[in-house]
């Protein structure tokens, strides 16, 4: 019987290639399970400005002033929003353009097509009437006209102080409802509030004194409600 013959170079390299070849294809058959690339564009704000001291209209009537530090346009968030996450000072107006409240707070949205203010943190309103309002919450629907807070709230007039976990009012603060009452006292009751008035003046006089800063934008120019 005649000894098997060794492989010979030529026969060794196509026996390699041929396994390589069929490596290779075996790889081509896998597919690769990648996501759809993140654009950025997708959560950035359409404008962002600094130093914002401006008057908002709507149906060409001035409804208010805005004092704030950083304003940012939205309109790619669901619902669209604009954003104050360095803390607003609103002023309103009525249809004379007389002064009716200032409003401020450490956070606030407006969420422009539902026409909703969802203000957060230090909550506090001054009316012309000397009503003065503070919570940590609250919610101010334009459509209907209404504020409305589930957090704790504390409630002065020239008459009489109330504190609740639910307030209900018109725009106007005019008139209101307070739900489950933790205290309803005539003024001069309790404590004494000129130390508050005064902190309260002074907090007022600070943001209405501001001067307007440049503003600085990027993309377009809000939307004018």
């Amino acid at each position: 019987m005649l000894p098997a013959k060794p492989y010979s170079l030529h026969g060794l390299l196509l026996l390699a290639t041929l396994t390589l070849a069929v490596m290779m294809a075996a790889c081509s058959e896998e597919k690769e399970h990648t996501a759809p690339a993140v654009n950025p564009r997708d959560s950035l704000p359409m404008m962002v400005t600094y130093g914002v001291n401006t008057l908002i209209s709507d149906s060409g009537v001035i409804k208010y002033r805005i004092v704030t530090e950083k304003w940012e346009v939205n309109m790619v968030k669901q619902p669209s929003r604009w954003v104050f996450e360095k803390g607003i000072f609103l002023e309103q107006f009525d249809q004379t353009l007389h002064v009716e409240s200032y409003i401020q707070a450490d956070t606030a949205y407006y969420y422009d097509t539902d026409h909703l203010w969802e203000l957060r943190g230090r909550v506090k309103i001054f009316t012309k009437n000397g009503l003065r309002f503070s919570s940590e919450e609250l919610f101010w629907d334009e459509r209907n006209r209404e504020v409305y807070s589930n957090r704790y709230s504390h409630l002065i007039t020239e008459e009489r102080e109330l504190q609740g976990n639910r307030f209900r009012s018109n725009e106007n603060m005019t008139k209101y409802d307070v739900s489950y009452t933790k205290g309803s006292f005539m003024k001069g009751d309790i404590g004494d509030k000129e130390s508050d008035k005064k902190e309260n003046d002074d907090s007022l006089a600070l943001m209405r004194g501001r001067r307007p800063a440049s503003p600085s934008r990027t993309h377009n120019t809000a939307p004018t409600q």
